[in-house]
């Protein structure tokens, strides 16, 4: 097979890239510089080893069991192409077809200890989104998330551990909070597993807290999210035709939405991953970003479809553009007429940003993972254009997709036009995406970022 169908009338060409970049001789003259030849052969070996023998194929963008095994390394990913270049973009050492240094986490479950090693040195922006059902002590579904730190392949001279944060979680006890004063900070090549009990609905993130003004700005940054118990029952009542899902345990159904899709909101400068992966300092008051990105993507890409980044090399990536394969999340809203769409967004960059629909209502339920409603359950939620939301902030929005008689697309985008660019250059990148809103009863096509449903 050499294409996915993703769309009626659209082939999706599957190609074999080139990945000779990965070892080549100033990648190597470089790495026995800094850790010495014998050490350095090693280290290389280890960091490329999951290029390509790793087969393990999955499709879905989103780890919902109990136990998880994720790993932190570094990597590289490939931002808008269509950016002017600069100084620092793209980096002339990284392979190709990538051009960006970052760090980030790779969901590792059921790999064995050696396919686990094979990973270093292949990083995943944004991580894996990563959703559970709230605790329930007769089912006994508490958490338990194993992070292994694989050092980084690109800097053996930086011994830098690595932690799980569940920014803005109430229930963490101080051991598995993952702020490095508090808790424990994983070295390099040990392991450590977090254990949490999930009693609150809502969005939450986590990110690397381990010198995390750096950590989060490379790429260790992921959306996780608390299903509630009411998720099954038919409160207020739902209409007939629609799923019984909601976003928080609301009593009067609310919250119900049929379709949910996850947006890590953020900015990347591009002289701070350049300066990371060439040996330099970097002073973050400077910050000026060069990309605006929804899941790790600047538009165009926050458009091409979801992909696996854990599929063999040689097999070609599904659905989308190979260089986006450590990229692998979506923005791209679908759906149908009538159908409630519940987005969950966060921000872990260092800006505002107010996420604007001009002609779909959006509404936003909760902030902060707490709904917008009195103990009385009377609701305050909040109906407009827009959506404004601050640095570690999260937002639940639904809206109502429109009455189509055709595919339709609406945009869907940060209202600071300044953010609407790609490293400076003509047209529109940034922060945007689209919502396509299909008639009652045109088939989804596949593959397409809904979490419940993954690639339906």
């Amino acid at each position: 097979m050499t294409g996915d169908q993703v769309d009626n009338d659209t082939t999706v060409t599957r190609e074999t890239i080139s990945v000779t970049g990965h070892t080549g001789p100033r990648f190597l003259s470089r790495r026995s510089f800094l850790a010495g030849s014998a050490g350095a052969a090693g280290l290389l070996v280890a960091g490329r080893a999951g290029l390509g023998s790793q087969t393990q194929f999955r499709v879905a963008p989103v780890a919902s069991a109990s136990t998880l095994h994720l790993a932190a390394t570094d990597g590289w990913a490939s931002m808008a192409q269509d950016a002017p270049h600069s100084t620092f973009w793209p980096d002339p050492w990284a392979p190709s077809p990538y051009d960006m240094y970052v760090f980030g986490f790779r969901d590792v479950t059921g790999l064995s200890d050696a396919e686990v090693t094979g990973q270093r040195g292949l990083a995943q922006i944004s991580a894996p989104v990563l959703a559970f059902d709230e605790f329930d002590a007769a089912a006994n579904n508490d958490v338990r998330i194993t992070l292994t730190n694989l050092g980084l392949s690109m800097r053996p001279d930086l011994t830098d551990g690595h932690t799980i944060h569940w920014h803005g979680f109430v229930n963490a006890i101080p051991l598995f909070d993952g702020v490095p004063e508090l808790s424990i900070s994983v070295p390099i090549g040990r392991n450590f597993t977090y254990y949490y009990r999930p009693h609150d609905p809502g969005t939450y993130m986590y990110h690397c807290h381990f010198e995390d003004v750096e950590h989060v700005q490379m790429g260790m940054t992921g959306i996780v999210y608390v299903r509630p118990k009411q998720n099954g029952t038919n409160v207020g009542p739902v209409p007939a035709g629609h799923q019984l899902r909601y976003a928080y345990n609301d009593g009067d159904g609310t919250t119900q939405y049929d379709r949910e899709f996850s947006f890590m909101i953020n900015e990347i400068w591009a002289e701070a991953h350049f300066r990371d992966a060439h040996i330099q300092t970097t002073d973050w008051t400077d910050y000026a970003p060069s990309f605006w990105t929804l899941n790790g993507r600047s538009f165009p890409d926050t458009i091409e479809h979801n992909g696996d980044p854990m599929s063999d090399i040689a097999a070609g990536w599904p659905g989308g553009q190979e260089r986006l394969r450590y990229q692998p999340i979506s923005s791209l809203v679908r759906c149908n007429s009538g159908e409630r769409v519940l987005l969950r967004m966060s921000n872990l960059g260092y800006q505002n940003h107010t996420m604007t629909c001009d002609q779909i209502p959006l509404t936003v339920v909760a902030k902060d993972s707490v709904r917008l409603a009195n103990a009385d359950g009377v609701t305050h939620y909040l109906t407009g254009s827009s959506v404004e939301i601050g640095p570690g902030e999260s937002r639940d929005v639904i809206f109502t997709a429109p009455t189509v008689s055709a595919r339709t697309t609406f945009l869907f985008y940060d209202r600071n036009y300044a953010y609407l660019n790609n490293g400076g250059g003509s047209g529109l990148g940034g922060q945007m995406t689209h919502i396509e809103v299909r008639p009652t009863g045109d088939p989804q096509p596949t593959p397409v970022q809904d979490i419940n449903k993954p690639n339906s």
